[in-house]
């Protein structure tokens, strides 16, 4: 019984026919934020959300009996009964708000999809490169708003006040959202060489350390893509050899029979 479980659970058209479930249940969270879908098949709506999440529930203990223990070993496994669990929280007056969490069934494509679990895992091996670009960053961000609090702060109060207002309106600038209309020419109306630093501040920020960032990301994908392609030839060449060794193994079967044969025919003469 737990064999065929097994069969059934690790079949590839189980985890197409989940990842359909999970897209279904998606357009009917979407669905059920517009009042009028909900006016016109709310009961319809909230019937499915109901069988998406039934259906899930009955995935994830086929999993833990199959499974057992081993079954939290796997971190992809782990998130998908967290994403579950919390699904299943009341949602009765008081805590309504847990109904928006629902939502998150929706990451389980992450889970699902190995693309997708490639990317996420490249990005949390690139954390702890991160943390370094982080503090660098950091460091410039609190040297800069100091820097702009004396130089700015006194006749541009809003924007660089305070050593907060400075932060802000420097990742403002980072992001170059407005920063020369908004930010930087009116500062220039009354500090004319306002640019000597900005211009280098921008430069050094937006176009340098961001863009380590990138950096480490593509490096942290490619090394993740690598180890999956390891790990699929690894795969391969296993599989490889357990039809040799079944063809072999047919060889020796079919030697024997004719030499059995042989005999036979020898005997008989």
């Amino acid at each position: 019984m737990i064999e065929r479980l097994r069969g059934v659970v690790e079949a590839p058209w189980f985890s197409t026919f989940i990842i359909s479930v999970i897209l279904i249940n998606a357009v009917t969270l979407g669905l059920e934020t517009s009042p009028t879908a909900v006016a016109a098949a709310g009961p319809l709506l909230y019937a499915i959300d109901n069988i998406a999440l039934a259906i899930y529930c009955a995935e994830i203990a086929s999993k833990l009996v199959v499974y057992r223990l081993s079954f939290f070993r796997d971190p992809w496994n782990v998130f998908d009964f967290i994403i579950v669990g919390i699904a299943l929280l009341p949602s009765a007056e008081g805590l309504a708000v847990l109904r928006s969490l629902r939502i998150l069934r929706v990451l389980r494509l992450i889970s699902m999809v190995p693309e997708m679990r490639t990317v996420v895992q490249a990005l949390l091996n690139a954390i702890p490169a991160m943390a370094s670009v982080i503090a660098l960053l950091a460091l410039i961000f609190y040297v800069a708003a100091v820097m702009t609090t004396k130089l700015f702060g006194e006749t541009f109060p809003e924007w660089f006040g305070t050593i907060g207002a400075s932060l802000y309106t420097l990742f403002q600038v980072v992001t170059l959202e407005s920063w020369s209309m908004g930010i930087v020419r009116p500062v220039m109306e009354v500090h004319p060489y306002a640019w000597v630093f900005f211009v280098p501040f921008i430069l050094v920020v937006t176009f340098a350390v961001l863009n380590l960032f990138i950096a480490i990301i593509v490096n942290a994908m490619q090394s993740a893509s690598e180890v999956e392609e390891e790990k699929h030839h690894r795969e391969n060449e296993a599989h490889f050899a357990e039809l040799m060794d079944e063809l072999k193994g047919l060889r020796h079967e079919f030697e024997a029979l004719r030499k059995e044969r042989a005999d036979v025919s020898a005997s008989q003469k």
